[in-house]
């Protein structure tokens, strides 16, 4: 987490947060969409992001860190539009210009914000 965070100058607490919220810390874990690992990557986001070993603790922490990296960049740190383009893809953000209107994403962002304020 201190590697990733120093890398991509994305706080540790967000890498924290977003680990807890996605997996709950468990390493194994696996989506029933198939988002896998610590950060829940889809396979496809993965793979573009060089992440050979999906279950590999500071594989999945680069990866995932590096694209919430690019989903921050993407929308001028904006944390809500971050959070729901890591949750839902950035076509979704982009469509709604904002939080899009689902549920689960809506839960998402206002679970790590939350988790934040630990």
């Amino acid at each position: 987490i201190k590697k990733a965070s120093k890398k991509y100058n994305v706080s540790e607490d967000l890498i924290r947060a977003v680990i807890k919220i996605e997996s709950g810390y468990d390493v194994y874990s696996v989506s029933r969409v198939g988002a896998m690992g610590l950060m829940q990557l889809m396979p496809k986001t993965a793979l573009e992001l060089g992440v050979e070993k999906p279950f590999d603790i500071e594989e999945n922490i680069d990866g995932g860190t590096k694209y919430l990296k690019m989903m921050l960049d993407r929308y001028n740190d904006d944390l809500d539009k971050a959070l729901s383009a890591y949750n839902a893809g950035p076509d979704a953000v982009d469509k709604a210009n904002g939080i899009p209107n689902i549920e689960e994403t809506k839960n998402y962002v206002k679970l790590i914000k939350k988790q934040l304020l630990k």
